[in-house]
């Protein structure tokens, strides 16, 4: 284990071992120039980043980073110290990523990053006081603070020709509420910065104060359309820490149920992308296709969306030798109609021409982060399943990652329909090589590791989910930071939008198709 962090971690630094991760502390005069070298001279990917208060216990503020070391399947999770001045050096100038992560940091702990080249609040709005800090373990969760007059300064282009168009938050639909200010001369997008934060719930501080079953819905309602996902990563952490062992059926069952939120999800978003150009057809097929999924995971679990089916020790529903030879039935009928679908949209002349070369991003974004659909979309090659593999994905040698190159709207559509196609493929191989025996552990009682940090790494739809999970010195989980894939590829709808006309926005925003929930928490 050792000898894989060998060439990264800094000379002086000592580090402990959990599993696949090496925990180490960074001087916090040393940590800028330090975490720089990895994301940038040893090409580490940097997956999150939060904070947790430990006042109480060590009488200090912790920032952590979690670096990825995906050849390796192993993690690197480093943390600076700040105590008394209750600032940490920002390490944004030197690694984009960190920009959003340490304006997160600052709204919900007070922790002022120095040297931040942005100082506006995120997710909290102007209307939340700018003295209170609700992820501090001294936050009074349950009183209502006094609403606070601010206000908030959206990114300003002028010039000859230049005016802005507000959009949202509420929308002439069913979606989430979200604001886009648009600068435009014409109808050309010179600039687009959305404004989120109108779904936030609360959800990290409610993680500090539900009993674990309570904590496992609640990660289900991070974000609904990848309530599997969610749910699992927040159980594997759970698993970690507690040492409990998952029966190998399980796994494979993770798989299967796992694949269908993901086919689920993105035939939907093939629809949708279609119906947005006014391709009816294809719009129609997809809300057909997508419903005989949610359709198959109700005859299995009982849920459509896979809800109270992923638990810490390992699934709450089995699937019988019938029901498997019916899913195998069902996913053949349903490969079958969505192929023709995808052939009689490939072959219509009006429908490719609003999807290529619309929403381009380029690829010099890769450099500042990018994941899921959107990173594929534009031939990265990564994905949790492979480089961290969890479940049964190792077992079933899952090994081949979808790719386009073009970075538009088409090249993010292709990648779905491949990752359909992909996901049938590990449906059938899971339940071909699913062994027989429990679907849970029988474990009496759950004790977690105390003063212990856990990382869990799902690989959802829109791209991997990581949890963060620490308990105290009794064992009890003090902090859940989850981070869904749309917390990082927000901006990039913004980027994405340049340079293309106000009417083509839907089109573009539906290609990523972020979640608004997933990213307020």
């Amino acid at each position: 284990m050792k000898k894989k962090f060998e060439q990264l971690i800094p000379p002086g630094v000592t580090a402990s071992y959990s599993g696949n991760m090496a925990i180490c502390e960074f001087p916090s005069a040393e940590a800028v120039g330090m975490l720089s070298v990895l994301h940038n001279e040893k090409k580490l990917p940097l997956m999150t980043i939060t904070a947790t208060d430990e006042r109480a216990e060590n009488d200090c503020f912790k920032i952590w980073y979690l670096f990825g070391i995906p050849h390796e399947h192993a993690l690197l999770l480093v943390f600076v110290v700040v105590k008394g001045a209750e600032q940490f050096p920002s390490l944004c100038s030197s690694v984009y990523a960190s920009r959003n992560y340490e304006r997160r940091i600052r709204s919900f702990f007070g922790l002022i990053p120095a040297g931040h080249s942005d100082n506006r609040p995120l997710i909290l709005h102007e209307n939340w006081p700018t003295t209170l800090f609700p992820l501090r373990k001294d936050f009074a969760w349950d009183k209502r603070p006094e609403a606070a007059k601010g206000e908030y300064a959206f990114q300003k282009v002028e010039g000859e020709g230049v005016y802005e168009i507000p959009v949202g938050p509420i929308h002439a639909g069913i979606i989430e509420p979200g604001h886009f200010r648009f600068s435009v001369v014409g109808e050309q997008i010179v600039n687009l910065e959305p404004r989120l934060g109108y779904t936030h719930k609360g959800s990290e501080k409610l993680f500090e104060m539900l009993p674990m079953e309570k904590k496992v819905v609640l990660a289900e309602k991070i974000s609904g359309d990848s309530s599997f996902s969610h749910a699992l990563a927040f159980c594997q952490a759970v698993e970690q820490l507690g040492r409990v062992e998952i029966p190998t059926r399980a796994l494979y069952l993770r798989v299967i149920y796992a694949e269908l939120e993901r086919i689920a999800n993105h035939i939907g978003d093939i629809g949708a992308i279609m119906m947005d150009t006014g391709f009816n057809f294809g719009g129609a097929q997809g809300s057909r296709l997508r419903e005989m999924v949610l359709r198959m995971n109700e005859q299995l679990t009982g849920s459509r969306f896979l809800r109270g089916v992923v638990c810490v020790g390992g699934v709450t529903k089995d699937v019988t030798s019938a029901s498997s030879k019916k899913l195998l039935q069902d996913i053949e009928s349903l490969e079958m109609d969505f192929s023709e679908a995808i052939d009689i949209a490939e072959s219509s002349t009006s429908l490719l021409n609003r999807l290529r070369g619309t929403g381009t991003l380029s690829p010099d974004i890769v450099e500042r982060g990018i994941l899921g659909v959107a990173g594929r979309a534009l031939g990265v090659e990564k994905d949790a399943r492979r480089d961290f593999p969890y479940a049964a994905y190792a077992q079933l040698s899952f090994s081949e990652i979808p790719l386009e190159d073009g970075g538009d709207v088409y090249a993010r559509f292709r990648i779905r329909v491949k990752e359909v196609h992909a996901g049938m493929a590990l449906i059938r191989k899971a339940i071909a090589e699913m062994p027989e025996g429990d679907c849970r552990s029988s474990m009496k009682t759950l004790e977690l590791s105390k003063n212990a940090y856990a990382v869990s790494i799902v690989e959802g739809w829109r791209g991997d989910i990581v949890y963060f999970v620490a308990t105290d010195g009794k064992g009890s989980i003090s902090r859940v930071a989850p981070r869904d894939p749309s917390f990082v590829n927000w901006d990039l709808v913004g980027e994405a939008g340049f340079d293309n006309v106000v009417p083509d926005f839907p089109l573009i925003n539906k290609s990523f198709n972020m979640s608004y929930t997933g990213n307020d928490l």
